[in-house]
């Protein structure tokens, strides 16, 4: 049985990673979505830290007013979360080097991509803090969730080193979440060491102590 969105490990170490990671792809089980309502994406978007306790009753209410709002937030979002998929895809890493994204796919994402943080960014004002000058997105209620991913998905996009993006290798028995790698090697492999790392080492000695056994006659 899929976790709920309140249990779904955050591995990404960016919420812009840790939306993508909200669509569970590939195997041979459907794709579960834990973004599943507006309802799951605003309990997902308080744990990844996209919004504040206070900010997420403001959307509640401004959702419960308007359910149209808050479909078209969803469907926003889940944009956005398609967008980055397919660019983190075509930049992102195995341990081998190889990648597993289309660039042309990616090329087009990066245009909506630019429209959903164009419009954020519309929406967006300017707030004096003490040293600077700084751009305050999510001003609207109804589309606070939308635009602040919007501006996560500009900020990994533009600052983070995409080298650095891994996805949990599935070929080797990994979940294919995707992540930033911050080890000081660059040689990280699992996204989370006690859940994929050592589930996948306990079925390779599994492995090797079956096949170290005597045959019988």
């Amino acid at each position: 049985m899929p976790l709920d969105v309140s249990e779904l490990p955050l591995v990404g170490r960016h919420p812009a990673l840790d939306l993508v990671n909200t669509l569970e792809r590939g195997g041979s089980s459907p794709a579960h979505d834990f973004l599943s309502d507006s309802s799951a994406l605003l309990r997902w978007s308080v744990r990844a830290g996209v919004i504040s306790n206070a900010e997420a009753d403001q959307v509640d209410r401004a959702w419960h007013d308007e359910p149209a709002a808050a479909h078209a937030g969803l469907l926003a979002v889940r944009d956005i979360r398609e967008g980055l998929h397919l660019v983190m895809l075509a930049v992102s890493t195995d341990p081998d080097g190889g990648t597993a994204g289309d660039p042309i796919a990616a090329g087009a994402a990066l245009v909506g991509l630019h429209e959903r943080w164009s419009g954020a960014a519309a929406r967006a004002r300017l707030v004096l803090g003490s040293s600077q000058v700084r751009l305050a997105y999510g001003t609207v209620p109804a589309m606070v969730v939308p635009d602040r991913l919007a501006e996560a998905a500009f900020d990994i996009m533009l600052t983070a080193d995409l080298t650095r993006v891994r996805r949990c290798p599935v070929g080797e028995g990994g979940c294919g979440w995707l992540f930033l790698d911050q080890s000081r090697s660059g040689s990280r492999r699992w996204c989370r060491m006690a859940d994929c790392g050592n589930a996948v080492k306990a079925r390779r000695l599994t492995e090797r102590r079956r096949a170290a056994r005597p045959s019988r006659p």
